[in-house]
């Protein structure tokens, strides 16, 4: 790479110094000052030529400029007003990249999508604050909208959770809702001296590779994550318990128990010892309660 690219300190110090960049706590902003992740990143994301890449929170456009000589188009999407000068700045080279002054909260990827990629699956590259990766990464999954890959970098705690099974301290509806839409895996720990400023934790580069078809049989997605959510939401209690004190349920306890037997789970059993196929075969024991009660 020949141009002076972002991956490298110096340049970084050079462009936040020539526009007196200040730092906002409110958007936890670290910006990545290593080549090395940033190739693993590209490498990791599986970009090519025919790819469209949404890149969540550019920044300065370090990771940006990696994405635009690997990918056909980059839409970078920036919530601080103060980094869209500074990005049409250091992306002035790149012809194939469109910088979206927005929250990608708000934004609508469908169009996007529709619009860039002609409604074929895109690819989403991101360096996230930790305050809002699970939305973030649940809004791209629940909103169905047309994604191939997530590459992330995360809170280092935050990438184990995503990959870990029944019985881990880890394990919660964060994981169960990532594997029921992609397999997640590792590519990278990246640690703090990686990024400016330092942030006080460890990061790790996830990729989430969407299945093709869900890996477990449900009938109605949404209640096996309202029976997720109850289980994890008082973890250290009995899965019957957990079931009959949430807000968002309203089966009585011979209901649970009915549905628990019918899965030959053991009236003792906690919430974090299912799988998600164990959590599939609950959500669907309840829905065939419910159309044996609304024959009734």
């Amino acid at each position: 790479m020949t141009r002076p690219y972002l991956g490298n300190p110096k340049n970084t110090i050079e462009v936040l110094q020539k526009y007196g960049f200040v730092f906002q706590k409110r958007f936890g902003q670290n910006f990545l000052i290593d080549t090395h992740v940033l190739e693993k990143i590209i490498h990791a994301s599986e970009i090519t030529k025919d790819d469209f890449v949404l890149e969540i929170g550019p920044g300065i456009g370090t990771m940006t400029q990696y994405l635009a000589e690997a990918a056909g188009q980059v839409a970078a999407v920036e919530i601080d007003s103060a980094l869209i000068p500074i990005l049409k700045d250091t992306l002035k080279d790149w012809d194939n990249v469109t910088v979206i002054h927005g929250d990608i909260l708000k934004t609508d990827i469908q169009k996007l999508a529709r619009e860039k990629n002609q409604g074929r699956p895109i690819k989403v590259v991101a360096n996230l604050p930790y305050y809002i990766t699970t939305p973030i990464i649940m809004g791209l999954f629940e909103s169905h909208v047309p994604v191939a890959s997530i590459t992330v970098m995360v809170q280092k705690e935050v990438a184990d959770r995503m990959q870990t099974g029944p019985g881990s301290k880890d394990y919660g509806a964060l994981s169960l809702a990532v594997q029921y839409y992609a397999r997640p895996e590792i590519v990278a720990n990246v640690p703090p001296n990686c990024f400016m400023p330092r942030p006080k934790v460890g990061s790790a580069v996830i990729c989430l590779r969407k299945h093709e078809a869900p890996p477990v049989q449900v009938e109605d997605e949404k209640l096996m994550f309202r029976l997720i959510r109850a289980s994890f939401n008082q973890r250290r209690k009995t899965l019957v318990n957990s079931l009959k004190n949430s807000a968002e349920l309203s089966y009585s306890k011979d209901q649970i128990e009915k549905c628990m037997e019918k899965c030959g789970f053991s009236m003792t059993v906690r919430g974090e010892a299912l799988t998600l196929k164990q959590f599939a075969d609950l959500a669907n024991a309840f829905s065939s309660l419910e159309s044996i009660s609304g024959k009734e």
